[in-house]
């Protein structure tokens, strides 16, 4: 079974069916500018790792909310503990 309907081609992918070689090259720089781009754009790629284990913990949260507020817990202690002991280095 065939569908002859066109499928969407990634911003960092070369389409096919290029004839002109000028075309091709033309295809292939924009591609290759739009790969340099997803890997240079350092802030968008932090930005989609923070979405995502923002939704992960969500989901961790719906699943187990004791284990969550533990975690929770744990984490808070382990900075205060932290901060305090690098506070009291500093005033010595």
């Amino acid at each position: 079974m065939s569908s002859d309907a066109s499928v969407p081609v990634p911003r960092t992918a070369v389409p096919l069916g290029f004839t002109d070689p000028v075309e091709k090259a033309r295809a292939e720089l924009k591609a290759a500018l739009a790969a340099i781009e997803e890997k240079a754009n350092v802030p968008k790629r932090v930005a989609i790792a923070v979405d995502d284990g923002v939704t992960k913990a969500r989901a961790f949260q719906r699943r187990n909310p004791t284990a969550a507020t533990v975690a929770v817990v744990v984490g808070a202690v382990a900075i205060g503990a932290a901060v305090w002991g690098l506070v009291r280095l500093y005033t010595r």
